[in-house]
């Protein structure tokens, strides 16, 4: 198991990512969260397999279809365990 934070940043905010980022999170099998930040990038903090965390990257970078991505940052984190779904905090 690896862990990863992304920062999506681009258009992210007002146009559903954070529910985008739940279903593509459930696709591909990562557990974790999600919330807005207060620079208008959205965090996304995931864990499961190199190939799901992969995938789930991927489906960040292309965002919902009313949203604009213009980069994402990855960094790597040591993984907890203690997640059981993907989940909104606020």
């Amino acid at each position: 198991m690896i862990a990863r934070r992304f920062i999506v940043k681009g258009e992210v905010q007002g146009v559903g990512f954070r529910y985008f980022a739940i279903r593509a999170a459930r696709q591909a099998g990562v557990v974790g969260t999600v919330r807005n930040l207060a620079d208008g990038s959205v965090e996304a903090i995931a864990e499961g397999s190199a190939a799901a965390v992969s995938e789930f990257r991927v489906a960040l970078e292309c965002g919902p279809s009313y949203g604009h991505v213009t980069q994402v940052d990855e960094s790597e984190m040591q993984p907890t365990g203690r997640y059981s779904g993907f989940e909104v905090v606020f």
